[in-house]
């Protein structure tokens, strides 16, 4: 058993595998420490949460019991800047506190009302010789000193001589600057503080061989698109409110076992296989496809983003086609069959006769070191986000070497783990060091899934885990998405977009591209196997398709994402009552510079049929009184209503999936 202090302090939280793994935050989101602190006999017993900031500085927060029966104390804390920070609870007595109990029972029934006073003299005496008091300026403890006065005056009833040290301003003093004896301290847990994008931001997903291309009719052959032309779209997407551009593999690659459309396993010379069959004679990882153009050209499209508000993150695939120049050159970093050929990469029912996984165990320190080599390369080039390609099929102990080293010297860098697999992985690639990851959402479509599921995120894992919810991606169609219909696809990206910090949409999700290939879930005519040129500008303003885009809707979104910080945080969710099964209902509060910014949303998750229910609130989750009314502004439409505890809601296809609330008090 380990020590216990003078004032036990137990079960500190957050604690991420008893504290071997540190607890994440992001600079200036606010999350709970809390812990269990008590002591033996009737005195009063008091808690503070410190951090530690990266340069040793303490950040005292006052903590307040939750649970008094359980001993259960509690604070909100923040860090304000990025780096490595510490946490702890300090558990101590407070002699002001036992003596303002004592002295206030004893004196109101007249029992040693003279003694309870000279012990009153003795403990302000003390505190103000405390480290707390002593460094004050005389000004700051005027009346805990006309207080000591007061008590010693008997010329005074006792009754008036208690309240003078027990007034209002005597308290201010303790609370702002208390006294503390026999402090304990917990031990300090490690606190990795990230920035703001590690937990909030919009991603857009695309291919940039598509953005650009074109077919000729003449001689019946796509030509590809490159960084350049895909640059001339980036600002489409920062005037959609997106915050990262995420590119898919930039790379050669292999003509082995090329793919062909829908994956099937014969193709031609006039196929472009997937970008997932990383590897040519013309280079590997650390090289871009000839198509795209150079590394100039990627130089280029990088200051675009930059001036267009957009950060680049880059897909990287630990995987090589046949043709990679590993495969020459360090056969060793594959699996090699009993046949003497290398296994190719599987996920039935799915083959992917093209790719060859790398394999680090037969040589982990070569090939920690490339694969370093290679991430270093990019970021060199701009990249600040990595979005990691099934990372569950590679050693966590790697992600957690390269991460760290990463780290070092690049801490700005986010990493993405698109780990669509069981949660013990998922988890352990948090702890590793991932600071996101892909999540279930795709598959969560019933009320009662999302609200446990979203339950989940922000309270059992969010010490380690930050969700990032994609409605779709290159690989996934859901049934949902594929039958619902418009609604359909405006509701989850609402969904998306505020249930979670961070959200993604892939290209061609403002289309609403709903067939699927016969017999999986994901697009027919996949991007991954085949050029696309979506028209864009047929969806423009004058083109034949305006008005058939989401372009406007996730514009809105993205706009009601940046105005209310409540939705850049993941711990504050609340969730609401609706009568309907149907209905889900949520808010998010923040406090920011004395103003509350509260954001209620209500969706009717069934896309085929409009729905009328009565919604009723918990009307403190939202900063209110009970039977309080308050002005409910809906910010996709611009309405406003007079709410209170118990509303009535109509939402569906015929009128609108999801009402976005802005909660303001009358």
């Amino acid at each position: 058993m380990a020590p216990v202090g003078r004032i036990p302090v137990q079960d500190v939280r957050p604690l991420v595998d008893g504290g071997a793994t540190p607890a994440k935050s992001v600079e200036h989101e606010e999350f709970v420490v809390a812990a269990r602190v008590f002591r033996e006999g009737h005195d009063a017993v008091n808690a503070t949460a410190v951090l530690t900031d990266p340069d040793g500085g303490d950040h005292h927060f006052p903590m307040t019991v939750d649970n008094e029966g359980l001993s259960w104390w509690s604070a909100t804390v923040v860090a304000d800047r990025p780096g490595w920070w510490s946490y702890r609870v300090e558990g101590w007595s407070d002699p002001y506190a036992t003596w303002l109990h004592d002295a206030t029972i004893k004196v109101e029934a007249d029992i040693d009302s003279e003694l309870m006073l000279e012990e009153g003299v003795l403990v302000l005496r003390r505190a103000l010789a405390s480290p707390a008091l002593a460094a004050l300026p005389d000004a700051d403890t005027l009346a805990v000193r006309d207080a000591v006065t007061a008590l010693q005056d008997a010329t005074r009833p006792a009754p008036a001589r208690l309240h003078a040290a027990t007034s209002p301003a005597v308290q201010a003093v303790f609370a702002a600057h208390p006294f503390r004896e026999m402090v304990s301290p917990s031990a300090a847990y490690r606190l990795l503080v990230e920035r703001e994008l590690a937990l909030f931001g919009a991603w857009y997903e695309m291919f940039p061989r598509s953005e650009g291309a074109w077919y000729d009719t003449e001689s019946e052959r796509w030509h590809s698109g490159t960084l350049r032309t895909a640059a001339e779209r980036l600002q489409a997407v920062a005037a959609l409110g997106f915050d990262v551009v995420y590119l898919t593999p930039i790379h050669p690659i292999g003509l082995t076992a090329r793919k062909g459309p829908n994956n099937t396993l014969s193709s031609t010379e006039r196929d472009p296989g997937s970008p997932y069959a990383i590897g040519s004679p013309d280079g590997g990882h650390d090289a871009i496809h000839p198509d795209l153009g150079t590394f100039a050209d990627f130089d280029i499209f990088v200051r675009a983003a930059r001036r267009n508000g957009l950060e680049v993150a880059l897909d990287i695939a630990l995987q090589c086609s046949p043709d990679h120049p590993y495969v020459q050159s360090h056969p060793e970093w594959f699996t090699t069959r009993a046949d003497g050929t290398i296994a190719y990469a599987e996920n039935p029912p799915k083959k992917y006769q093209d790719i060859y996984p790398l394999n680090f165990d037969n040589d982990p320190a070569g090939a920690y070191a490339e694969m370093r080599r290679m991430i270093q390369v990019w970021i060199d080039h701009g990249v600040t986000l990595f979005r990691v390609d099934n990372p569950h099929t590679k050693p966590v102990e790697f992600w957690q070497w390269i991460i760290a080293d990463v780290a070092k010297d690049h801490p700005e860098v986010i990493w993405l783990s698109e780990a669509f697999t069981r949660p013990a992985m998922m988890h352990a690639l948090a702890k590793a060091g991932f600071q996101q990851s892909y999540t279930y959402f795709a598959w969560r479509n019933l009320k009662w899934e999302l609200e446990e599921y979203a339950t989940e995120l922000a309270e059992e894992s969010a010490a380690f885990l930050r969700p990032s919810f994609w409605p779709t991606t290159h690989d996934i169609l859901t049934p949902y998405l594929q039958y619902g219909g418009p609604t359909a696809w405006m509701l989850r990206a609402a969904l998306a977009a505020t249930l979670s910090p961070t959200y993604g949409i892939y290209a061609g999700y403002e289309l609403m591209e709903n067939v699927a290939r016969p017999g999986v879930e994901e697009q027919i005519d996949n991007e991954k196997y085949q050029y696309k040129n979506r028209h864009w500008e047929d969806y423009e303003q004058g083109g034949p398709r305006e008005g058939q885009s989401l372009a406007g809707y996730l514009t809105r979104l993205n706009a009601i994402r940046k105005a209310h910080p409540s939705l850049r945080w993941l711990r504050n969710l609340s969730l609401h009552h609706a009568d309907d099964e149907f209905v889900m209902v949520f808010s998010k509060t923040r406090v920011v510079e004395g103003r509350r910014d509260t954001i209620l949303v209500v969706v009717n998750l069934d896309p085929h049929a409009t729905r009328e229910t009565m919604v009723r609130l918990d009307m403190p989750a939202l900063g209110l009184e009970w039977g309080e009314r308050f002005r409910a502004r809906e910010l996709i439409t611009d309405q406003t209503w007079l709410w209170q505890d118990d509303n009535y809601v109509r939402l569906g296809p015929e009128t609108h999936p999801v009402h976005i609330i802005d909660v303001r008090r009358i």
